[in-house]
Parts: C-alpha cells; sequence; structure tokens
C-alpha cells in the first residue's frame, strides 16, 4: 500500500513541473522558516517576543530570497532589474511578516493561558510561520517570480 503510493508520488512528481516546483518552494521555504523559528527562539532571549519575530522574520527571509531565486523559480522571468524584484520580494513578505506577527502575538495570546510561555510562543510562532508560507508561495509565484 505505502509502495503503491510512493510510486504514484513520484510518477506525479516526475511529470508535473508545478508539483515539482511545489516540492522545492516547501524545501527551500521549510529551511527558510527553520531558521526564521530557530533565530527567533535565541532573540526572545534579548527581546520582546514581537520584536524577536520580526527580525527573526527578516533574517529568514533573506534566505528565502535567496534559495527561492536560485532553487524554486529557476524559470522565472528574468526582471529588468533585480533591485525590482528584490523590492517587489519585500513588498509580498512585508505582507505575510503582517500575517505572522499577528498571528504569533495573537495565538500566543491564547496558548500562553494553558500552556508554558516558552512551548506557548514556540508552536504560536511555528503555525504562523506556516500560515505565512502560503500567502508567501502564491505571492511569489504570482507576483515576484511570475
Amino acid at each position: 500500500m505505502v509502495a503503491a503510493r510512493l510510486a504514484a508520488l513520484k510518477s506525479s512528481y516526475e511529470t508535473s513541473p508545478e508539483f515539482r516546483q511545489i516540492v522545492r518552494f516547501l524545501f527551500a521555504g521549510g529551511f527558510a522558516a527553520f531558521v526564521n523559528w530557530l533565530l527567533r527562539i535565541g532573540l526572545s532571549v534579548f527581546l520582546p517576543f514581537w520584536l524577536a519575530v520580526l527580525l527573526a522574520y527578516f533574517i529568514g527571509m533573506s534566505v528565502g530570497y535567496t534559495l527561492y531565486k536560485h532553487f524554486v523559480f529557476v524559470r522565472a522571468e528574468k526582471p529588468e532589474s533585480v533591485r525590482r524584484q528584490v523590492l517587489i520580494f519585500l513588498g509580498v513578505n512585508l505582507f505575510s511578516a503582517l500575517i505572522v506577527l499577528g498571528l504569533s502575538v495573537g495565538v500566543n495570546e491564547v496558548l500562553r493561558t494553558a500552556l508554558p510561555l516558552f512551548i506557548a510562543q514556540a508552536l504560536a510562532h511555528g503555525f504562523a510561520i506556516a500560515v505565512g508560507a502560503v500567502t508567501n508561495y502564491l505571492g511569489h509565484k504570482v507576483i515576484t517570480f511570475r
């Protein structure tokens, strides 16, 4: 049963450029998200939670841009200028950063009533990053790296 599902997944991966791009995005974005999440934990030692979330987000975003440009959206139209592409990338990520910040703080407030602070913050931030990844993929596919 598992072998059949793996074979079907491999078959769809080999035939669908869209599926391959999504898989590459998940790996690249997952790594950038992990960098973001891990840095936030370290930054929270010295900074308020909301500021640690924002700084970690923008550092992870820098990692994401590099990976998306060279690994995920390799067949994207070449921009007139890299500066313009970076500005568009920043705009898409600013939108996602607001979502991640709002969800992180909001979900943290809910979770911290039932969980220890460290766990509540880690779960809230992880959940918010996952939601932000969806908006990022759509924004970068449609706008940044079209």
